[in-house]
């Protein structure tokens, strides 16, 4: 259950509104996403947020759809169903095949049942390493 309820776009005023402008301009979108209207609640958090967010996702030495394949293997590590079912259609927006998402989801899982084995035997950092 919420704690707050979600700004919708009709009641968007200043602020608010202008960034929900943005999001659905820069995103191509008819709507903008629950993400968004929640944390509206607080003008600030979402214009620091969004400003944040937009930043490290466009385009850069990684491309577009690593970026996203990245934010849903964190996303799914982290158990965050909102995150990893919306960046998985920003994937596949963005080019992803249901391959590419598979092998992600495979890279990310052995990553994490090694590293929980690097943390439960103490293993140490070789040499060549650091």
């Amino acid at each position: 259950m919420p704690i707050f309820k979600p700004i919708q776009e009709s009641e968007a005023k200043g602020k608010v509104k202008e960034i929900y402008d943005e999001i659905k301009s820069t995103r191509q979108i008819a709507e903008v996403p629950n993400f968004w209207k929640y944390i509206a609640n607080s003008p600030e958090t979402l214009e620091r947020t969004w400003k944040s967010t937009s930043q490290v996702m466009k385009a850069g030495a990684l491309d577009p759809v690593t970026k996203e394949l990245i934010y849903v293997a964190v996303s799914m590590t982290n158990s965050c169903e909102y995150c990893t079912k919306s960046h998985t259609f920003a994937a596949k927006k963005k080019g992803a095949t249901d391959d590419m998402i598979k092998e992600m989801i495979d890279v990310m899982g052995i990553a994490n049942q090694n590293n929980k084995l690097v943390e439960a035997y103490g293993v140490e950092v070789d040499e060549i390493y650091k």
